[in-house]
């Protein structure tokens, strides 16, 4: 399973955004790996245009969704603790994404820079899609 951030379906969705973030999305929606939580859903379809939130709406009624619990914002905030400590002020949503994927062993698929300090501070683990942005399988590391 992959969290694809807010960073990656707005770049996929542009018309002119890049092609890379296009195609890696839309092998992971082929794949069925592709998942997304309300923090992800504030952030895009809070953003939406009118004429994009049906389509949008869409394709988050068929992807998996993942519920939060109370402990995931404990968790966030000692994220967040952990990366202020290291001398980082992130964006809140981000580091909430990014705890949530710690406790969820799952990847996040971001285009957002944020993102690669937190892999390095909260060892959070990227999805980065194979050669011509086919769906890279996770080998457990």
């Amino acid at each position: 399973m992959v969290l694809v951030d807010s960073s990656v379906w707005i770049e996929a969705g542009r018309r002119d955004g890049s092609l890379e973030h296009k195609v890696g999305l839309e092998n992971l929606l082929e794949a069925y790996e592709a998942a997304w939580c309300g923090p992800i859903k504030l952030e895009v379809m809070g953003g939406a245009r009118a004429q994009e939130r049906k389509r949008l709406s869409d394709y988050f009624a068929i992807i998996p969704y993942k519920s939060m619990n109370d402990a995931s914002w404990d968790f966030a905030v000692h994220c967040y603790h952990k990366l202020r400590d290291a001398g980082h002020t992130l964006p809140f949503n981000d580091v909430l994404i990014a705890s949530l994927s710690i406790t969820w062993i799952c990847r996040v698929y971001a285009k957002d820079q944020h993102f690669d300090v937190m892999e390095k501070v909260l060892g959070i683990r990227l999805y980065r899609p194979d050669y011509g942005g086919k769906y890279r399988p996770d080998m457990g590391g």
